[in-house]
């Protein structure tokens, strides 16, 4: 397992620019505002061949009663109790403070290895003077002068850390990790069931919508495999989306559902599906990934006998352009059908990297030829010549004919449903792609 890394300090010195430039990509948000990464961000990071899992966490104010504040400051102890080394960052302009100090007595009751850097000392070569009281947090290791903006430093900062990692031993062939996007409207309940899978409060789980801001990564092994589950920010309505941070964060969703193999579509089943969440499915649906629709809080619905298919019947009306998507009925408060969830996390994944020969699929367009005859226009009929699948995630087909305007979209959807009626294909959508070919003599 790759060693873990935290990043930790008081809010606005700089932890997610530094991150960011450690990891080569913008995933944390950047913003001059204390308290914008409130959850731990996860990313891997990769220097002169050591790998490392980096952790972004949200600022620590010690004394701070506000309760999002808090619980940025429980996230940033959690992050500390699985980090093999600790990154503590301290400003330049802000001198060495109070809550740096306190910060620091709490890094060192850890004992864990903590490497002190002071950030945005912009000069190459001599710190200035204000740089050597930083001497006084009181860690064995010397301060590291860095700015994360230029770049300065970070060579020396991961040249300490990885002088912490163990020997890197033989690495066996490496298991497959399954990418699950947890997306939705706020308080549908995303949160709370990662929360729930980890068995730990990793998320910050609040009835103030938008706690969740970035897309936060959490690994999770069990008899089922191995999953990345990502976390995201409750994607709102544009005309209510007026906050910048805000729109940074749904930016982030929309890239955690691109770097996903699964998505999960979280609807509140006593709100019942709304538009917004037929918005949010076709995220997914656009990106080309597996779906799985969760109807969440399905212990607080009062049922009847048909309650369940009925609701799945509005659901399938409501996503009538993504019928393909797995449905099923769960409570991330109590568990209910978690474990089939990981179930069908697979099946779905399976589904979406399936391969099928040449061969088998002409077979199959043969036979779909045959019952339901191919169109025409002014005399003149559409022929398929054959097809072939070229490439996974999603599965994506490509036929040759011999005129593209002739293959009118019902005849792909009724090639598409031929598909998945032979092969399969829950839960992921399928592309098609049409070429035109000259004509074969009769």
């Amino acid at each position: 397992m790759k060693p873990i890394v935290a990043i930790v300090g008081r809010p606005n010195v700089g932890k997610s620019t530094l991150f960011n430039r450690l990891t080569g990509k913008k995933i944390s948000i950047v913003e001059d505002t204390p308290g914008v990464t409130r959850d731990r961000i996860y990313y891997e990071a990769n220097w002169n061949g050591r790998e490392m899992l980096l952790v972004d966490t949200g600022g620590i104010e010690p004394k701070s009663d506000d309760e999002i504040l808090r619980h940025m400051r429980m996230q940033a102890q959690l992050a500390i109790s699985s980090a093999d080394v600790i990154i503590l960052m301290c400003d330049i302009r802000a001198g060495l403070t109070a809550d740096d100090r306190d910060i620091a007595t709490m890094l060192l009751k850890s004992g864990k290895p903590v490497i002190p850097c002071v950030n945005k000392i912009d000069s190459i070569g001599m710190p200035p003077p204000e740089f050597y009281e930083f001497y006084g947090l009181g860690f064995k290791e010397d301060p590291i002068a860095i700015s994360s903006v230029h770049g300065n430093g970070t060579g020396d900062l991961l040249d300490r850390v990885v002088s912490y990692f163990p020997d890197p031993d033989e690495e066996g062939d490496k298991e497959q990790t399954v990418g699950v996007a947890v997306i939705g409207k706020p308080n549908a309940g995303k949160s709370s069931l990662v929360n729930k899978i980890l068995g730990e409060d990793r998320m910050i789980v609040s009835d103030i919508a938008g706690t969740t801001r970035d897309a936060t990564d959490s690994r999770v092994e069990n008899k089922y495999g191995v999953f990345n589950f990502i976390d995201t920010a409750g994607i709102r309505r544009r005309s209510k989306i007026n906050d910048k941070i805000e729109k940074y964060s749904v930016m982030r969703a929309k890239l955690a559902v691109e770097r996903a193999d699964v998505c999960i579509v979280m609807i509140d089943a006593v709100q019942g599906i709304t538009e917004q969440d037929e918005h949010i499915a076709g995220l997914a649906h656009e990106a080309g990934k597996a779906v799985i629709v969760c109807v969440n809080k399905w212990d607080l619905v009062e049922k009847e006998t048909n309650t369940q298919s009925e609701y799945t019947k509005k659901i399938k009306t409501a996503l009538a352009y993504m019928d393909y998507a797995s449905v099923m009925f769960i409570s991330a408060k109590t568990g209910l059908r978690l474990d089939k969830l990981f179930e069908e996390i697979n099946q779905v994944y399976a589904q979406s990297y399936k391969r099928v020969s040449t061969g088998m699929l002409n077979d199959m367009l043969s036979d779909a030829v045959a019952r339901v005859q191919p169109p025409s226009d002014k005399g003149r009929r559409l022929k398929i010549y054959y097809m072939t699948q070229n490439s996974v995630a999603p599965p994506t087909f490509v036929l040759f004919c011999n005129n593209a305007e002739l293959f009118h979209f019902s005849y792909q959807r009724y090639i598409e449903n031929c598909l998945r009626e032979v092969f399969g294909f829950k839960g992921t959508p399928i592309k098609l792609i049409i070429r035109e070919k000259g004509d074969n003599p009769d």
